[in-house]
């Protein structure tokens, strides 16, 4: 059996990068709470910050 990939829209990915960045959440306890793994928000959350200049 394979595992078929979830995709997020840029607006949940946007919100998720949201809380760590602006609400002080660590990735860890982001991911948890939305049930994501801990790479994919980390790569979200590195991309969000580039597209705010740093």
């Amino acid at each position: 059996m394979t595992k078929k990939r979830r995709s997020f829209t840029p607006d949940f990915k946007q919100e998720a990068a949201c809380l760590v960045l602006d609400q002080g959440y660590s990735v860890a306890e982001a991911s948890r709470s939305l049930n994501l793994g801990e790479n994919a928000l980390r790569r979200w959350v590195k991309q969000l910050s580039e597209e705010r200049g740093g």
